[in-house]
């Protein structure tokens, strides 16, 4: 069983950066698509980036330009560097992954391994 957790998330003011993880156990070499995905409050679960395993990467339009992923297959880590971080991205953010080779990022319904969540806030 793969288990997912996520740390990095914070509290930082608008213009400022983060850097979250996600650190796949239990059977990680193969997550071969692994994402991010965030859920404000009172707003639906959305996809933000994903990275496939070798290396591959898709971005949401709100953040492409601002967010990157990444991920180190040796220590079984995926990243989400986040720069100009604007009110907008605070939300709870998750990891998520799945068996099968994306070279997308997919809706939230198709990823079947998910982590406890890293809240981000962003003031202004």
């Amino acid at each position: 069983q793969v288990q997912l957790v996520e740390s990095g998330g914070g509290s930082v003011q608008s213009g400022g950066s983060l850097r979250l993880s996600c650190t796949a156990s239990g059977d990680p070499n193969s997550m071969y698509s692994m994402a991010w995905f965030r859920q404000a409050p009172g707003k639906e679960r959305e996809g933000v980036a994903a990275v496939n395993r070798v290396g591959t990467t898709a971005y949401s339009d709100s953040v492409r330009g601002r967010f990157t992923v990444s991920r180190d297959n040796a220590k079984n880590t995926m990243y989400l560097q986040m720069n100009s971080l604007r009110p907008e991205d605070t939300a709870m953010y998750f990891c998520a992954a799945d068996r099968r080779y994306w070279f997308q990022l997919r809706p939230s319904t198709q990823y079947n391994y998910w982590g406890q969540g890293t809240q981000v806030t962003v003031s202004s």
